[in-house]
């Protein structure tokens, strides 16, 4: 193994994985800190964790642990994968995550970039955009586990750092990577790096071949295999056909579009917080319901952000979120159990609670369902599945994941 990638999240690591994939460089997502030793001739690993809102201690231990396997394995290189909205709150969990990881691996600086050009995601004098807006007037202002209130990434990192957060301006990175490492800080800094196109990021992971340690979206992985000798290539995959269903969780304003699309000629079934919260709906109920549908059908709780604001306050934020999460986690080993092979899932959450609940330990990268979502395979089963972060995709991505997954490569 060359390149060890630590994710704060599901659908992250599909997202970074599917990016190295597509530079030609062998990669398997790994779900949870795995207990094994990986296949040699296996190029990168990403290991998932549920770390992005856990407990700073814990999201500390977790990416630690991951990492000394990833160093375990021959990893020379090790990226914390965070969201391309650089998702966190003041206490973390970025900052406490990478100054654990740069003790570790004796790191000095930490080039640190979420842009992703094709999911419009970009980085400019310091501050986030989502396509043409600033990161606190997308949408992530609303979200209810990391409100993004600020597009400055400076201040952000700063925020939940003792180190110097330093920045590249874009005028330094569209000279190449020679100009970035010329003006690299010589002190212990945290580096915003500016990346407007996917050129900017090739220059920045050329630059970054010699650093222990890097963080960003998946968008920083696209110069990575190329320090080793990959050269771009797609992945391949073999069809799964058979019963399909959708599960949404993500609140996020694409995957309401994309929920409200499905349900025009899907049948829908709708998962309140006080539903799950008091426990009158149960993931047998749900099963029984998806396996009589004729249609695939859709099973989601992405609400408006005003009606999650109103259940987070009545139930607590922490409480209906478990809630949904342990009923969708059950769910998807009925489905499974009954004989269902091809789950889409929307939100990162959500999509970790499946894959828990599935047991899965490793997914092999298939081709890509959308910019940053790959079909992943679950390792030695008949299992399609696609972990889609909230944001991500187009309107009517729920139907066309599901055909590619019958569709090979």
């Amino acid at each position: 193994m060359k390149l060890g990638v630590i994710a704060d999240d599901f659908t992250g690591a599909s997202d970074i994985a599917l990016t190295i994939a597509e530079a030609g460089m062998s990669v398997t997502q790994f779900v949870g800190v795995p207990t094994q030793d990986s296949d040699p001739a296996l190029g990168a690993g990403v290991v998932s964790l549920k770390s992005r809102t856990a407990p700073v201690s814990e999201a500390i231990a977790d990416s630690l642990a991951a990492c000394e396997w990833l160093l375990s394995q021959g990893a020379e290189q090790i990226v914390l994968k965070v969201c391309s909205t650089f998702d966190s709150t003041s206490e973390g969990n970025i900052g406490p995550v990478l100054e654990a990881l740069a003790e570790h691996l004796g790191a000095q600086l930490i080039l640190t970039c979420p842009a992703f050009p094709e999911n419009g995601r970009s980085v400019y004098q310091g501050h986030l955009f989502v396509n043409d807006v600033l990161l606190n007037e997308s949408g992530m202002q609303d979200h209810p586990l990391t409100p993004m209130k600020d597009p400055d990434l400076r201040r952000v990192l700063g925020a939940q750092t003792t180190w110097d957060v330093s920045h590249i301006p874009s005028q330094i990175v569209t000279q190449g990577a020679a100009a970035i490492e010329a003006v690299l800080p010589k002190s212990q800094s945290m580096v915003i790096v500016d990346a407007i196109h996917d050129a900017d990021l090739l220059c920045i992971g050329k630059a970054a071949r010699h650093q222990r340690l890097l963080c960003g979206g998946s968008g920083i992985a696209l110069g990575l295999p190329s320090n080793f000798g990959c050269k771009k290539s797609p992945p391949s995959w073999e069809p799964v056909t058979g019963a399909g269903v959708v599960i949404s969780g993500s609140c996020s304003r694409a995957t309401r579009g994309q929920v409200a699309l499905f349900r025009q000629s899907n049948p829908s079934f709708e998962v309140t917080a006080e539903a799950a919260v008091n426990g009158t709906l149960t993931a047998g109920i749900l099963r029984d319901w998806v396996m009589e549908q004729t249609h695939t059908p859709l099973v989601y709780s992405s609400a408006d952000p005003l009606v999650v604001q109103s259940a987070q306050q009545r139930f607590g934020s922490d409480i209906a979120a478990h809630a949904i999460e342990t009923l969708f986690s059950n769910l998807a080993s009925l489905l499974v159990q009954s004989g269902v092979t091809r789950i889409v899932v929307a939100g990162g959450e959500t999509s970790g609670a499946v894959v828990n609940g599935l047991d899965a330990k490793a997914l092999e990268i298939g081709h890509r369902a959308a910019a940053g979502v790959p079909i992943v395979k679950v390792k030695h089963q008949n299992l399609a599945l696609a972990l889609k972060s909230g944001n991500f995709g187009a309107v009517d991505f729920f139907q066309s994941a599901l055909d590619l997954m019958e569709t090979e490569a």
